[in-house]
């Protein structure tokens, strides 16, 4: 439950596909909150504290999710996005950011196609400013080859 409670999509990672003039921290709040909303939702599920739940992973998320926004650059997204394209499930690439020091291990969990085309479940931890963060994501394959976060 703490890894559902804890862990939201950073939108900012996989913002290749996100169009617009919101700033990567926005991008990173605006998924943050969307994820955590659904995870508050499903975690306060036949509660009459759902809302409150809710309410708590919109925050949450929104939180995590500016927090690697604003820290996360072109060359750890395009990192991200490799490991999405290139490595089997379950195979994790490590790499530290050699300007801002922060640490990031992504890993592919599950693939599978849609309509649409692949669509890869993944986690990320992060150490970004010494605190660890752990994510839990969907992101879809784009006509253009550019990987987008999915609910």
């Amino acid at each position: 439950m703490k890894r559902q409670g804890l862990l939201v999509v950073a939108v900012a990672v996989l913002a290749l596909g996100t169009g617009g003039c919101a700033t990567k921290e926005e991008q990173g709040a605006l998924a943050g909150a969307v994820i955590g909303g659904a995870i508050g939702s499903t975690a306060g599920r036949g509660h009459r504290d759902r809302p409150l739940a809710t309410f708590l992973g919109i925050v949450a998320g929104a939180m995590i999710g500016s927090t690697i926004g604003r820290y996360m650059d072109e060359q750890d997204r395009m990192r991200t996005a490799m490991v999405l394209e290139k490595n089997r499930t379950g195979q994790a690439s490590t790499w530290v950011n050699p300007d801002t020091g922060n640490r990031y291990t992504v890993a592919p969990t599950r693939t599978y196609e849609t309509a649409e085309g692949p669509c890869r479940e993944f986690t990320m931890d992060a150490i970004i400013g010494g605190r660890k963060q752990e994510i839990y994501g969907t992101a879809c394959r784009q006509p253009d080859g550019s990987w987008k976060i999915v609910k």
